[in-house]
């Protein structure tokens, strides 16, 4: 019997696609990506309001969980912050 389920790559640029369509926003990039006992768990970072310049933007992060297929089963948001910020370390530093 053949392995029919996708590659990761495949998994990876259908969930952008699937994340895109729904919600309407451009995907930017994917900061994490793991294969769960259900399927996939991404990351997925959104551009939720262009502003100028680019660096005040508003992104989302976007937590995405997929079935063995790679067919999306839901998706929140997790964070919303500008482009040009940085997560604050530990420690204030």
């Amino acid at each position: 019997m053949a392995d029919n389920r996708p590659s990761p790559m495949e998994v990876l640029r259908d969930a952008r696609d699937q994340l895109a369509e729904l919600t309407g926003m451009d995907t930017e990039s994917v900061s994490s990506f793991e294969r769960t006992e259900d399927g996939w768990s991404l990351e997925v970072e959104v551009l939720e309001l262009a502003r100028v310049p680019d660096t005040m933007s508003l992104m989302g992060s976007y937590q995405v969980d997929l079935d063995p297929e790679g067919r999306l089963t839901g998706y929140r948001r997790v964070r919303r912050y500008e482009r040009g910020r940085a997560d604050p370390r530990p420690g204030g530093r």
